[in-house]
């Protein structure tokens, strides 16, 4: 079987529109403003620059660079790395076909609140409407869910556009769409923001978020907090970076572009922090309450806080359009390098067409998503689901990674070189540094601490059978998986099915 050629980005713009759309996701609107506001204000901003320069670009570039130089998805990329490093990228690609699965069903709750949003439909109880009427959530977990009909359209819908944008193609499909929603997302979101700032108590809010407390950047809980944002905004430990380098031009700047991600994702993180909490600087100042009583982040924040928010605030239908119009174009923007990375991976190991390959794995990842998630138990597995495969599936594979890169099969030094070789911006000897060191000892005290909160007290205050099944279940399956799929030989034409020289052979000639 004759291995087909590698798609190619239309221009570098393009593939830093679809970087910059994988990386800037909800956790960007949702996430990044409670935890800057819990860990210092203000203050927060020096460790996590900090965190930035020394982990999140440093992995950026590694993984541009492999990607780069071995023009395969992850599976591919690795084992021409070094062999064994194969079922590193099998577990990636199962991570990111887990996380699609439930991802695309808030990008649906989100869809379907830009339509709540005229009228205000969720009325007085933003939180029973959500958790009542909407998502009709059974009393406790477990058992058989019914389907929730009002989840499930918008799910189809989110899906649809998803399969249809990637069966045209990187640069037709993904580069085009991309180039869409960037601009979109910094449009509406722009406009978001400066009709924050404009409403009464605004400044309370932002007084709340940037006010430095200067004695948290003592606390080594602040620091590893900085390096869990910078790392799990970043989409670095997916292999979404490797995937969509590998479509790269053979001259291309891999530091620079690395930089322009980096700071892109850095930049919004601010603008979304400086917009959420002017909105519950405003909440604040209605309900007659400090900032920390309203102060709150994920799905409680977007679907129950902002709701809420919208209701008392004047033109409130038109923010909350905006607001959940941006969520719907952020979160695609993930989604689609998400699914990417599980196509690309079949396509590189099976030699399929691109279509096929879209409609048969792609379809997969939808029908998981579509039979779990629109049902009156799917809030509950995707609670469980979603922090077990981010704290032991994502941030475990990319420590994994790096120790084998640095430590194990040493290469470093050749990947250095090779991003020297095209990349405006050298990197030296700080990168390996950052890699070898700081990297590793920081995802590592975040796994140590997980661990040891994950085994004092049950998350969630889920049974323990539950945790199990779901949490660990998927955690722990997609890396036995992960290694079952890589002992499988690869097809002579196929993607990695090469006598090219692994990292480790050209580092020891």
């Amino acid at each position: 079987m004759a291995t087909q050629q590698r798609e190619q980005w239309g221009t570098r713009a393009g593939f830093l529109f679809a970087a910059i759309g994988s990386a800037v996701g909800l956790g960007n609107i949702w996430r990044f403003p409670y935890v800057a506001y819990e860990n210092g204000g203000g203050a927060f901003l020096i460790p996590y620059l900090v965190a930035l320069l020394t982990a999140g670009i440093p992995l950026l570039i590694l993984e541009y660079t492999i990607g780069h130089r071995f023009r395969g998805s992850p599976p591919a990329a690795y084992r021409k790395l070094a062999r064994p490093a194969e079922a590193i990228g099998w577990w990636q690609v199962l991570i990111c076909f887990i996380i699609s699965a439930y991802y695309a069903v808030i990008i649906a709750w989100a869809l379907r609140f830009v339509g709540f949003s005229i009228g205000l439909q969720w009325g007085d109880d933003p939180e029973g409407f959500l958790f009542g009427d909407f998502l009709q959530v059974a009393d406790a977990p477990g058992g058989f869910g019914s389907y929730v009909p009002g989840v499930l359209l918008p799910l189809l819908l989110v899906w649809a556009i998803t399969l249809g944008v990637l069966a045209l193609g990187v640069k037709k499909g993904i580069e085009w769409a991309n180039r869409i929603f960037i601009p979109l997302l910094v449009v509406l979101f722009g406009i978001l923001v400066v009709r924050a700032l404009f409403l009464d108590g605004a400044a309370l809010g932002l007084n709340a978020l940037f006010s430095p407390d200067w004695s948290a950047i003592t606390s080594g809980s602040v620091w590893v907090a900085a390096y869990g944002q910078i790392f799990f905004s970043l989409s670095v430990g997916f292999g979404i970076m490797v995937t969509y380098a590998s479509y790269l031009r053979r001259r291309a700047d891999l530091t620079g572009s690395a930089l322009v991600a980096g700071f892109a994702n850095s930049s919004f993180e601010i603008l979304a922090g400086i917009g959420v909490f002017a909105t519950l600087g405003f909440m604040a100042l209605a309900s007659g309450v400090p900032v920390d009583e309203v102060a709150t982040s994920g799905i409680g924040l977007a679907f129950v806080a902002f709701p809420q928010i919208i209701s008392e605030m004047p033109l409130g239908s038109l923010f909350g359009v905006l607001f959940f119009v941006s969520l719907v174009v952020a979160g695609l923007s993930s989604l689609l390098s998400l699914v990417q990375v599980v196509v690309s991976a079949v396509q590189d190991r099976t030699g399929m067409a691109r279509v096929p390959t879209v409609l048969t794995v792609g379809g997969a990842v939808a029908v998981v998503s579509i039979v779990l998630f629109p049902t009156d138990q799917g809030l509950y597995i995707l609670d469980v689901a979603d922090h077990f495969i981010n704290q032991y599936g994502i941030a475990l594979a990319a420590l994994v990674l790096v120790i084998v890169v640095a430590w194990v099969v040493r290469g470093l030094k050749p990947l250095q070189e090779h991003a020297n070789t095209t990349s405006a911006v050298p990197v030296g000897a700080w990168w390996r540094i950052t890699l070898g060191i700081i990297t590793p000892l920081f995802l590592g005290w975040m796994m140590a601490q997980s661990l040891i909160g994950e085994l004092t007290e049950n998350y969630g205050d889920y049974a323990t059978w539950f945790n199990t099944a779901v949490g660990w279940g998927v955690a722990i399956g997609s890396i036995v998986l992960g290694i079952l799929i890589s002992l499988v030989p690869w097809k002579k034409g196929t993607g990695a099915a090469t006598d090219e020289p692994s990292a480790v052979e050209e580092g020891n000639r």
